[in-house]
Order: C-alpha cells, then sequence, then structure tokens
C-alpha cells in the first residue's frame, strides 16, 4: 500500500527510507489513523518526515498523491459495509450538526439533491440559493456558506470547514530552496544557539523542587534555577553602499533576524573590505572605531559573520592606496588575515548569486584569504555557514 506516495515524496526531494515507510505501515496495522484521511495526513508527516524543511515538499507531494487517489470514499466502500461507515460517521456528529442535516431531509436527501441539481444544471452559477455555483448560500458549490454544505470545486475552505490541511501549505517557509526570509533565516540561525543558564534563580525547577520536597518529608519545597539564554556571542560586519545597495533588503532582513536570536550582537559597517576602520551608524561614518580596537575589544570566542558581495578592484584587497574612500595604508588582505586569525569561527556571506563569483577577480582573492569560507545568502547557504561556525 501507498507506494505511489513513497515515490512521489521520492521524487519530491524529500529524503524517505523503506524504513520510514514500513513504520507508516505498522502504524496503520494498530489503528493509529483509520477512515480519516486528515489523521492518516499528519501521521504520514510524522513518520515520513525527520526534518521539517522538508514539510513544504511533503505537502506538495501529499496533495498530488491524494489527487490521484480519486474518490476515498468509493474506495473505503469497497473495504467497508455502507450501514457500519453510516454509523460511524453519524456518531462523530454532533446534535446541533444532525439537527441541521435533517432539515434538508437527511443525509441521503441532501445526496440525492446533489445529482439532481447537477444532472438538471446547464451554465454556471454565481451566488443564489439553489443552484450549483460559487458564492451564495446553496448547499453545493464553492465560496459559499450553508452550514450543511457540500463543497465543490475549491481548493480551501473560506469558512475554515473540511479544510484540506496540506493544500494550504503552512510550511512553505521552511523549505531551504525557496528564497530567503526572516523565517527561514531564523530556523537557519538556530543552529548557532548554545544554552547557558546565567542571572539570579527565576525559573520554576520542577526535578530540583520534587527532590527538595521529597527530602523534606513531603513538605513543598520550591526551588528555582537561572533562566536558559543562548550563550553565543555574534560579531556581525555589514559591507555597505556601492553595488551592496541592491541587497539592502535582504541585509536588513539578516539583521533583524540576528537581533532576535542573539543575546550578545555586535555590529558594524564597512565599504567593500574591512580597512583600518568601522562604523556603528552608517549615517555618520566619521564616529569610526579603529580595527584594532575591535580586535582588542570583542574576544575570541566571538563568531563572526561577514556580509558583502566582495565585488571591489582587486588593488582594494592587494595594494596600500587601494581603497576608492581613503587611502589606506596597508592593503585589505592584512585586515582579513587579521580577522580571520583571531577569530577562528569565521564565515563571508555573499547575498550575490554563487554563480557569478568566478567572474570577480576580488571575489576569488577573498575566497583565498578567508579559507573558502564564503557562502552564497541563501537558506542552504546560511545554514552552511552556521555549520562552519559550530565546527
Amino acid at each position: 500500500m501507498f507506494i505511489d506516495l513513497f515515490d512521489l515524496l521520492k521524487r519530491a526531494g524529500v529524503p524517505v527510507s523503506l524504513r520510514e515507510w514500513l513504520d507508516l505501515h505498522a502504524a496503520l496495522e494498530r489503528g493509529v489513523a483509520f477512515a480519516d484521511i486528515d489523521a492518516f495526513y499528519r501521521l504520514a508527516r510524522l513518520v515520513m518526515v525527520k526534518d521539517e524543511r522538508y514539510y513544504d515538499r511533503f505537502d506538495r507531494a501529499f496533495s498530488a498523491w491524494y489527487e490521484g487517489v480519486g474518490n476515498l470514499d468509493a474506495a473505503l466502500e469497497t473495504l467497508i459495509p455502507e450501514q457500519w461507515l453510516r454509523r460511524e460517521f453519524e456518531r462523530s456528529l454532533s446534535e446541533e450538526e444532525k439537527a441541521k442535516i435533517d432539515s434538508l431531509g437527511g443525509l441521503d436527501q441532501l445526496i440525492e439533491t446533489f445529482k439532481q441539481r447537477l444532472a438538471e444544471q446547464r451554465e454556471r452559477h454565481a451566488g443564489g440559493n439553489k443552484w450549483i455555483g460559487t458564492g451564495g448560500t446553496s448547499p453545493f458549490g464553492a465560496y459559499g456558506y450553508h452550514p450543511e454544505g457540500i463543497r465543490i470545486g475549491q481548493p480551501e475552505s473560506r469558512q475554515r470547514r473540511a479544510a484540506k490541511v496540506w493544500d494550504e501549505r503552512q510550511f512553505r517557509d521552511y523549505d531551504d530552496t525557496l528564497t530567503l526570509g526572516p523565517r527561514n533565516m531564523k530556523m537557519a540561525l538556530r543552529r548557532l544557539r548554545r544554552f547557558a543558564r546565567t542571572g539570579a534563580g527565576e525559573e520554576f525547577d520542577i526535578d530540583a523542587t520534587i527532590d527538595a520536597t521529597a527530602r523534606d518529608g513531603g513538605l513543598l519545597n520550591v526551588r528555582t534555577r537561572p533562566e536558559r539564554h543562548n550563550a553565543v556571542k555574534v560579531l556581525l560586519l555589514f559591507d555597505v553602499g556601492g553595488s551592496m545597495d541592491d541587497h539592502v533588503r535582504i541585509c536588513e532582513a539578516l539583521f533583524a533576524a540576528c537581533r532576535s536570536e542573539f543575546k550578545h550582537l555586535e555590529a558594524y559597517y564597512f565599504h567593500n573590505c574591512p580597512y583600518e576602520g568601522v562604523w556603528r551608524d552608517n549615517s555618520r561614518r566619521d564616529q569610526r572605531l579603529p580595527t584594532m580596537e575591535l580586535l582588542r575589544t570583542y574576544d575570541s570566542d566571538y563568531k563572526v559573520i561577514v556580509v558583502g558581495d566582495a565585488a571591489m578592484s582587486p588593488y582594494e584587497i592587494t595594494h596600500p592606496g587601494g581603497s576608492v574612500e581613503h587611502f589606506n595604508d596597508e592593503p585589505g588582505a592584512i585586515w582579513l588575515q587579521r580577522l580571520t586569525h583571531k577569530y577562528l569561527r569565521f564565515a563571508w556571506l555573499n547575498p550575490a548569486p554563487r554563480r557569478h563569483w568566478d567572474y570577480t577577480q576580488s571575489t576569488r582573492l577573498i575566497r583565498e584569504l578567508i579559507g573558502d569560507r564564503m557562502y552564497p545568502l541563501s537558506v542552504q547557504g546560511l545554514d552552511a555557514a552556521a555549520r562552519e561556525l559550530v565546527r
């Protein structure tokens, strides 16, 4: 059973194996989901998807499989007696729902009326309260409202009744093949989490409370402990101006995601290549912090993320005085070496498409200087950078 679903999942890029497929059958044999397509969807996703980044791909594959199954009721009728199914269906209805269906003459009458209307109708209809169409209050059709209705030709439910949750694709932002956005940025950055308990005891500690209460002969002894916080420290260096103006929005989104994920976050700006000075406020570049001061201020346990397209004249990297903004006494390569020697956890995020990197000499130079730790500013690139930073 379900070999077609298994095949569709494989073709959609969901890493499922025979083990998960057999586990799904074992769960069905034990009655975890029976005669309920929504319950089967949740069970299949739970068993066959091990990483949330594949949820959206699972939803699309499940939708394609479900459309190919055809009429699920007809398939069930070949296996289960109709009277048993009807009793199970009626048992799941509330008294109010039964009364509403009875107001139309009962379930059998509702189905017969639908078939009769479908045979009589010869044109599209919208609105109204009789014909099958869109909108209106007829018990048949799409995008309307009737409490005892049958939905036809409608991919989702406006009234939130009997919606197919896999068609809603609630997990599309989890997929690592999609355009980078705040949601999947945060998911990728969470690989950098390292929790530590600091501060005063403010969080209820249930294990310690049970232990202390037992030791005191049952007299309640409440214990608290410091809250957990992400102890990772991140130093962000953003390239601004020039060709980076095309990437302002994605850099803003990255900064917002980092600020929400990390308690210890420091951010500075530079132009093209880090030289002898960086600044915090891009509107007031005159208030610079010497890069040597930055190296002394932030310990080597900081994880450094540089964001820039690495597109510049190669002289800015290799020669003194190569900067387009000022006369730099030392070439950019020297400062990059100082950064990578001080901060072993180092990654460069490049918002330019990876296929363009080999066409820019400066990009090739920087990749060599930083030990090829340059990653595209995409979901997959951010995930790979996070893995590098926690190695």
